[in-house]
């Protein structure tokens, strides 16, 4: 076993490479690790994955239905949702941290290999995503801020182009960057602080300490959904609440870009200020070895602060200081938030009780709120195709000499071009409950293939038997949702409606 130098795992992927874990201090570059260095190093990824959560589910889907049906049986589901999700954040982490080796690249290596799994994971993340709802719906906010009013129907182009010159701006800061990872959670601690800083001290000024309490209750009260509501519109707030339900692995990249475990051993993707940087197309594991055991605790428990104290408390908050404020804004005002007009709903009704400075001030959220989630999101669909790319084609990593910039960039401006043509095919939040159900999808298979992965890992980074368990809840969970939203999809009525 000391000689040890390559890990088979799964099928029709090279093994795994072998060597120690690394050190924290000697990742981070600190003497050691304490919550200072932890609050200035370690935490990162779940920062970029809870920029994408707040906003689809966050500041559309659930203030939508919130508005409408209240918090009662709505927010049980945000509640279970939220902890689904980040058991399984932590579980697909768990693979990349151990091996290095991202999601995309990690679902090779189950049977029947990655020809199958790898073109079968991307068409299932692309068709969530590549509508562009958040897009549009950060358009519809830009415009409303620079003009000083929402938009008439005969303005919507306007509104697209906004939209596309916001994923112009995502471009911009991956090319201005030394590190994209980096580039990326240092705009979300600026952009996830400064909304949920304004959308507190708004929500606390404004809103009575009842409304505060039904969400509250809401949030931990189990109860039947509200009466009219649809499982596909009850599916949508759940696929959306915290992240993408199933899908949630395509955010989980950045573990090893921010050299979480053997993902130092693997290298990142670099900006174009960042110089070259060398990306292993097959990952590396450790041995069973006293010392490797313990570091793995380490590592582990790292990533729990990450996903428990960050992301999961972050979009908990996320969803209930938005849920909470539309509920309010719908009470007083007796207007409903719709499918065409929840984007810029608070700030307009807002903005007629407290005036114009409100006004701007709410669409200032809106638009920070969308913008996170259309920078993670339009981001996550190059990375996790540059990655699958760079993995699987010994031809690719020679045509772009090994640099993955060579692929990333040029690959970037395409799917900003497809982008641009999706968000004309619907409104905004049609668009994004598209997305939250085709997220749902994702829970009926990759549960599954996590657990044929993470079995497989050296023993000290396996799963105990529970976190299986919690693995086959996601499926029921979300999986349930999807197949109401098919039925619905398919005959126009919806197969459960409470």
């Amino acid at each position: 076993m000391e000689t040890q130098t390559h890990y088979p795992l799964g099928v029709s992927r090279p093994p795994l490479d072998v060597a120690d874990l690394p050190e924290p201090e000697d990742v981070f570059k600190v003497r050691k690790l304490g919550p200072l260095q932890v609050v200035q190093f370690v935490i990162g990824p779940s920062l970029i994955a809870l920029g994408i959560s707040i906003g689809s589910g966050e500041w559309l889907l659930g203030p939508q239905a919130v508005g409408k049906f209240g918090f009662v049986g709505i927010g049980w589901v945000i509640t279970v949702s939220a902890l689904l999700q980040t058991f399984y954040n932590v579980e697909v982490s768990r693979y990349v941290v151990a091996t290095g080796e991202v999601p995309i690249v990690g679902w090779g290596r189950v049977p029947p290999g990655w020809k199958f799994w790898v073109p079968v994971a991307l068409v299932v993340f692309y068709f969530a995503f590549i509508f562009g709802g958040w897009a549009a719906g950060a358009g519809q906010g830009l415009f409303a801020l620079i003009v000083g009013r929402v938009h008439r129907p005969d303005e919507i182009e306007y509104v697209r182009l906004l939209a596309i010159g916001l994923l112009l701006v995502v471009f911009l800061i991956t090319v201005l960057a030394k590190k994209v990872s980096r580039a990326l959670e240092l705009t979300n601690w600026v952009l996830v602080g400064t909304l949920l800083l304004i959308l507190l001290a708004v929500t606390i000024a404004i809103v009575p300490g009842s409304v505060w309490w039904e969400g509250v209750r809401g949030l931990v009260t189990p109860a039947a959904p509200p009466s009219g509501i649809t499982a596909t519109q009850l599916g949508g707030l759940a696929g959306f609440t915290a992240l993408a339900s199933g899908l949630n692995w395509y955010a989980m990249n950045h573990y090893r870009d921010k050299g979480y475990g053997m993902g130092h051993r693997v290298g990142y993707l670099s900006g174009m200020r960042g110089g070259r940087q060398e990306l292993r197309p097959v990952g590396v594991t450790f041995l069973d070895t006293p010392e490797n055991t313990s570091l793995w605790r380490r590592w582990y428990r790292l990533l729990l602060i990450d996903q428990w104290a960050v992301f999961f408390v972050g979009a908990m908050i996320g969803m209930l200081l938005p849920t909470v404020l539309m509920a309010h804004v719908v009470a007083t005002s007796g207007q409903q938030p719709t499918t065409a007009n929840v984007p810029t709903f608070a700030a307009s009704q807002l903005g007629a009780t407290y005036g114009q400075g409100m006004f701007y001030l709410m669409l200032v959220v809106g638009v920070l709120i969308l913008f996170s989630t259309q920078l993670g999101i339009f981001e996550a669909l190059v990375r996790n195709f540059t990655d699958a790319a760079h993995a699987t084609s010994p031809r690719l990593r020679r045509l772009i000499e090994g640099d993955p910039r060579r692929f990333y960039y040029p690959y970037m401006l395409v799917v900003l071009a497809i982008i641009a043509g999706a968000i004309h095919l619907a409104l905004p939040t049609e668009l994004v409950q598209i997305s939250a159900n085709m997220s749902n999808l994702g829970a009926l298979v990759f549960p599954f293939a996590l657990m044929y992965l993470n079995s497989r890992l050296p023993r000290a980074a396996r799963p105990r038997p529970w976190h299986y368990v919690i693995l086959v809840l996601n499926f029921l969970f979300f999986g349930f949702f999807f197949v109401n939203f098919v039925y619905e999809f398919v005959t126009g009525a919806a197969l459960v409606k409470f």
